[in-house]
């Protein structure tokens, strides 16, 4: 499989996972986050909002999944945001402890991912060049208004 669709498999896979989250945890509030069934209603409506802003997260990679060439400054942009809840993550730990631990390997994903996805962010736009004839920049700069 070539970069290209390596990446736009993997954005589709991020925009299904993160949309998928989040309905998950918009409808089952605070149940659904493991270690946190004691949390009362501030925490639960906290948990639902956010995760209504997770699934709008999600529709952005499917938005990008679905552009051709796939825009390599958008897809740095949406993992510059995944990796910022890793190190969000990170300094929880740092600062609280260990939490529940269904988050370490959640937390191995956001730090794991990010590089991946910076590696192949520009595959396919390099790909489409490559078709046109067109060096990056040149078919960077058709495309821009």
């Amino acid at each position: 499989m070539t970069k290209a669709r390596w990446l736009k498999w993997l954005c589709l896979a991020m925009a299904y996972a993160c949309m998928a989250i989040g309905i998950y945890h918009v409808v089952l509030g605070v149940a659904s986050v493991p270690g946190a069934e004691s949390a009362g209603a501030t925490v639960d409506s906290r948990e639902r909002f956010y995760n209504a802003i997770f699934f709008g997260f999600g529709l952005s990679w499917l938005w990008v999944a679905r552009r051709s060439p796939i825009p390599a400054n958008l897809v740095r942009a949406l993992t510059a945001v995944f990796l910022l809840g890793g190190i969000g993550r990170v300094l929880s730990l740092a600062v609280h402890g260990m939490p529940h631990w269904f988050q370490i390997p959640l937390t191995v994903l956001e730090l794991g991912l990010p590089p991946v996805y910076f590696w192949l962010a520009s595959a396919d736009e390099r790909a489409a060049a490559a078709r046109t004839g067109l060096s990056d920049a040149d078919a960077t700069a058709a495309r821009t208004p």
